[in-house]
């Protein structure tokens, strides 16, 4: 099978999804990306952005069963993993399990949840089961969770502690669309849906990971990667010593791993088998933004986390791997 064969499945997913959304090509591939490399996505954007029309949509074309959560304040844990229930008739207790039970999961503004419903959403994404009693219930595979941050209300919400977003392989910022994107959104809004085919199915699925996993990685794409990360750590190295107040803690290790991953499967969804400079680049930003913590010094001057990793990525030398070693013999 060739590297264009490959991709083609993804390429007909993002064309379904495409049918129903208008713009936000950067979170569509983001979402593709995360699939393939098993990882989770955390979106932040206003309201009104299309966030859970997007997954709704993949699932869809991925035949993958869908659910939405939405967490507010009082919300337990038991309300997302399930819990056991007792039957009179019977005399025994069953269980009845929560809605985390399906391929693609919405967490929407997980923020507005307390701590303890967190960490019973990060602990399934991380060991893919949910214990209830004694007993462990696997959830289904493919597993995708999408937790949405709204930034615009900080009234009655619990940020996620900086040990519980590091589970997120990418965070991505969405904003408004465009004029034009706008006039075509209010159009098909008005008008009738297009029908979304559905082009995969879980098993086929499962087998793009598999592939995904195949594409080559030079050792200096790692290099590349731990450099990177290195550089949130101790940005002196980089000559940028001026950055180095506000930064309170660097990315960890799971940055590394999570830059590769995610480089890996943007190399495989662009029709590659071997991944380059550029794709682990193009990742960059979406893996490292919610895994620095910034001081009070960058809350007060203004400095994001965005506008402090634009500075290291252009400190840090992207290596030059030639192309046709690596290339496919079909």
């Amino acid at each position: 099978m060739t590297n264009s064969e490959n991709s083609q499945p993804m390429e007909r997913v993002l064309y379904e999804v495409k049918k129903v959304i208008v713009g936000q090509d950067h979170l569509l591939e983001r979402l593709v990306v995360a699939l393939l490399a098993r990882g989770h996505i955390l979106v932040e954007g206003v309201p009104g952005l299309a966030k859970t029309m997007a997954i709704k949509t993949l699932a869809r074309a991925i035949s993958g069963e869908f659910q939405r959560i939405q967490f507010t304040p009082d919300l337990m844990p038991a309300d997302l993993i399930g819990t056991r229930i007792y039957n009179q008739k019977t005399g025994e207790f069953g269980t009845s399990l929560g809605p985390v039970f399906a391929n693609l999961l919405l967490a929407d503004e997980i923020n507005r949840a307390p701590a303890k419903v967190q960490s019973a959403l990060l602990e399934v994404m991380q060991e893919h089961q949910v214990t209830i009693g004694r007993q462990s219930y696997p959830v289904p595979s493919p597993f995708l969770v999408m937790a949405t941050q709204n930034p615009i209300e900080s009234e009655g919400t619990y940020p996620l502690p900086e040990a519980q977003v590091d589970r997120f392989m990418l965070k991505v910022l969405i904003g408004y669309p465009s004029a034009t994107e706008e006039f075509v959104i209010v159009e098909r809004m008005i008008g009738a849906l297009q029908d979304v085919q559905a082009v995969l199915d879980a098993n086929e699925l499962a087998a793009l990971q598999v592939r995904a996993d195949s594409v080559y990685v030079d050792p200096a794409l790692i290099e590349y990667s731990v450099n990177l990360v290195t550089a949130t750590r101790q940005p002196e190295k980089c000559n940028l010593k001026e950055l180095d107040p506000y930064i309170l803690y660097g990315a960890s290790p799971r940055a590394s791993i999570n830059m590769i991953l995610a480089g890996r499967a943007l190399a495989f969804v662009r029709g590659r088998e071997y991944a380059l400079p550029q794709d682990v680049r193009d990742v960059a930003l979406d893996v490292l933004r919610h895994r620095i913590v910034l001081s009070y010094e960058a809350l007060s001057d203004d400095v994001t986390s965005d506008h402090i990793l634009e500075r290291l990525m252009e400190a840090v030398r992207m290596p030059e791997v030639p192309l046709r070693e690596h290339e496919s013999p079909h």
